[in-house]
């Protein structure tokens, strides 16, 4: 008889202003990967609290914000993986990955998806088996990344790939935008009853000081209004608009 694959542990750990580096552990193995570590002293503290080590650290895109711990992971021991795409940019990597390729902790594996569009080189994590995904600055609790080095038609081409992920893959974005995502939503969407409902949820757990994140696939096809804007066209006018949304 086979015996069950223990689940992954995953923890929010809070950096910089409104980041989240996700410490990800392996029970069966013991051991440890961080994504996106925009600080390495949060990180670095969070594992030691557990008794955890940090063998690799996994890096979506080349921005500081979720690079800048990774002189510092290195120096502790880990491994940087990140994309081919982006090497140039991210002078720590040691492993370079791109669409198809592999990562591994422990008896857990994950398929790296190209997703263009936030950057011209980002990445995501997808552990299929696990239910879940880890979408840097792509993919949000209720939003999508600027557009700064793609188009609005790479973003589309995200949107669907992530929305035909079954419902319950668990969505582990870089930031804490999900309050100001939620105002958006419901002023592009008004008549939306999920929108208005789960910004109830967010706001109570917002106020408790408390991560929104994860999100799950099925919310996001309710409430995104970039997963639910149909066409590249609309996507592009929607993040347009979120550009210079003030409420």
């Amino acid at each position: 008889m086979t015996t069950p694959v223990p689940p992954l542990e995953i923890v929010a750990v809070p950096v910089l202003a409104d980041n989240y580096a996700w410490l990800i552990f392996d029970p069966k193995t013991a051991d440890a990967a961080v994504v996106d570590p925009g600080e390495a002293a949060p990180v670095l503290a969070a594992a030691k609290v557990r008794g955890w080590h940090i063998s690799q650290v996994w890096t979506t895109h080349w921005h500081p914000d979720h690079t800048g711990g990774n002189a510092d992971m290195k120096a502790a021991g880990a491994t940087i993986t990140g994309p081919t795409a982006e090497r140039e940019r991210i002078p720590t990597l040691d492993t370079f990955v791109g669409a198809g390729d592999v990562v591994r902790l422990g008896s857990h594996t994950a398929k790296v998806l190209a997703v263009p569009g936030h950057t011209a080189g980002h990445v995501a994590f997808h552990f299929a088996d696990d239910a879940l995904v880890f979408t840097g600055d792509t993919l949000f609790a209720m939003g999508c990344g600027r557009l700064f080095e793609g188009t609005p038609a790479e973003m589309w081409a995200n949107m669907q790939a992530y929305a035909a992920m079954p419902d319950e893959t668990k969505v582990y974005g870089g930031h804490e935008y999900t309050q100001s995502n939620a105002r958006f939503a419901a002023h592009v969407e008004p008549d939306n009853a999920l929108i208005a409902d789960r910004r109830v949820v967010i706001d109570r757990v917002r106020a408790l000081g408390q991560p929104t994140l994860p999100t799950t696939i099925a919310q996001e096809r309710e409430t995104n209004p970039f997963m639910r804007a149909g066409s590249a066209e609309r996507l592009g006018e929607l993040r347009t608009q979120k550009d210079n949304f003030r409420s």
